[in-house]
């Protein structure tokens, strides 16, 4: 499942992975909202409710696209963040792996608190 994620100048290609989280967010989309960030995290509200997944987990790789259930957001992981214990981006608690975006997750650096996000589908 292909995504496009724009945030101001940032325009960044996504794949959604095969889980039950990823099908629900899938189904809500085109996703728009405010951007919220976490040290070398932004996220957004996603409109959609899941439970913690059997393979959840904090520590996180560049690139990854989580959901955090408690907050009921897509999270997008570029560096670390003040929960981090090493230089991977580490989510305050366990989330939801539910895809990766394609080329440099750095680019998400220059996306700003406060601006809008949209992530729209692009192919099944």
């Amino acid at each position: 499942m292909k995504v496009l994620i724009l945030a101001g100048d940032v325009e960044l290609e996504a794949e959604l992975y095969d889980t039950p989280t990823a099908e629900k967010i899938w189904d809500a989309l085109p996703i728009s909202s405010a951007v919220s960030r976490w040290g070398g995290e932004i996220y957004f509200p996603a409109g959609v409710e899941a439970e913690p997944e059997e393979d959840a987990r904090e520590e996180q790789e560049p690139g990854n696209i989580c959901y955090w259930c408690a907050g009921r957001a897509v999270a997008i992981f570029f560096g670390r963040t003040p929960a981090s214990t090493s230089d991977l981006p580490r989510a305050i608690e366990p989330v939801n792996l539910i895809g990766r975006i394609s080329g440099d997750p750095s680019v998400l650096e220059n996306v700003e608190e406060g601006e809008r996000i949209s992530m729209l589908r692009l192919s099944p």
